[in-house]
């Protein structure tokens, strides 16, 4: 799909940006170029669309010379995504969309359906197309910047730290939005970041550059078990769990099968004694089918004894979950950010299956620094 040959970017015939850099990117690939500050990253990305011209080496695009297509027809090709987003303030959103169509020509049928359609990946309401720039949050914009780049269906998108402008939670969310949504689409990503954790949980293949060279390019679990040097070792960081627990890597393999929960059509009163049995303060509330809808705690409950009489009512439906497959350092990291006691797991129909608790959590961090079972008591035993 995207082929780095030998490729050498130098400034007044002698700084040295990008060095030698070989490099394959297979077809639906998500590839995260990070590394300190001038490294290269971002410059390589620039070199891909022609933004920045190489000097020495090639680039290939589906094995078509980038030098040898027209720069502008090239870019128009390729989805291109940044973190100042860029959207035109004086065009609506639908404007802003499909952009590239307009320059393409497109029908304004075309544009409308495509618009619509692009909106719905993104779960934002159709009425949102007539609106402009300003009147949307941060996170609604990028998300407005990523439809853009994907309005003419381009096989490669390249983004230049994205999500780096917006708050933790938000942040959160479009990565995973974005995950999902490349997976589905299947495009191959080209995605420059200076955040580790972004890079682990997003790509497929991590390229960590140092001085304008690759340093190693592997998959996250294979750079977090098998470092290739002091560097990558260091920019990695020790306090990484994974490192410690190879052998536990998703949020499937620690997750408890039992969560407590109450139907959103049960009284309060059944909640509240499902409380006192279990001796918990909240509880998950699911659906006939088991669907996970919200959470109820004590609070709601004491809050409104009086004026309500069934769960649904007065639940809270905004709740944090994650699937098996998520990795769990990302779980950690969510956990420890949100200061949050626990996290439901759902299956692809939003079913719950599952809980993973701070307790879990805490077994691991146990097993990794002082080892499993009885070891630790060993080690102190043996010590007196």
């Amino acid at each position: 799909m995207l082929e780095f040959k030998s490729v050498t970017k130098r400034y007044n015939g002698e700084e040295t940006a990008v060095k030698d850099l070989n490099l394959k990117i297979e077809k639906g690939e998500f590839v995260c170029f990070i590394g300190p500050s001038g490294c290269g990253k971002t410059t390589t990305m620039k070199m891909v669309n022609r933004l920045i011209d190489i000097t020495d080496g090639s680039i290939l695009v589906n094995g078509e010379d980038i030098t040898k297509q027209d720069p502008v027809a090239l870019r128009r090709s390729i989805g291109y995504v940044i973190q100042q987003i860029g959207l035109m303030p004086h065009m609506t959103i639908k404007e802003n969309i499909v952009l590239v169509g307009t320059l393409q020509n497109w029908s304004e049928d075309k544009k409308d359906a495509r618009a619509k359609e692009l909106l719905a990946l993104v779960n934002l309401p159709e009425e949102y197309l007539e609106k402009y720039p300003h009147e949307l949050s941060g996170g609604q914009q990028q998300r407005i910047g990523v439809l853009r780049a994907l309005a003419a269906d381009p096989p490669l998108i390249l983004m230049d730290e994205p999500f780096g402008a917006l708050d933790p939670i938000t942040r959160d969310s479009l990565q995973e939005e974005f995950k999902k949504l490349q997976k589905e689409l299947d495009k191959t990503i080209v995605f420059v970041t200076h955040d580790m954790d972004e890079a682990l949980k997003l790509a497929d293949k991590v390229v960590i550059m140092r001085a304008g060279e690759v340093v190693q390019a592997a998959s996250p679990e294979e750079i977090l078990r098998n470092p290739a040097n002091e560097f990558v070792e260091a920019f990695l960081g020790k306090e990484r769990l994974i490192q410690g627990r190879p052998d536990v890597t998703t949020v499937g393999q620690i997750m408890g099968d039992s969560p407590i929960t109450v139907g959103t059509g049960e009284t309060l009163k059944t909640a509240i004694s499902k409380m006192r049995e279990a001796r918990v303060d909240s509880l998950l509330a699911v659906d006939s089918d088991y669907v996970l809808r919200g959470y109820i705690d004590v609070e709601m409950i004491n809050m409104n004894y009086k004026k309500a009489s069934s769960v649904e009512e007065v639940m809270e439906k905004e709740l944090f979950s994650v699937s098996q497959d998520s990795l769990l350092r990302d779980t950690v990291h969510k956990i420890l950010r949100r200061g949050i006691k626990y996290v439901p797991v759902v299956d692809e129909s939003s079913k719950l299956v599952g809980i993973v608790t701070r307790a879990s959590l805490a077994d691991i961090v146990y097993d990794t620094i002082w080892g499993e079972g009885t070891e630790l008591e060993e080690t102190i035993a043996a010590a007196e």
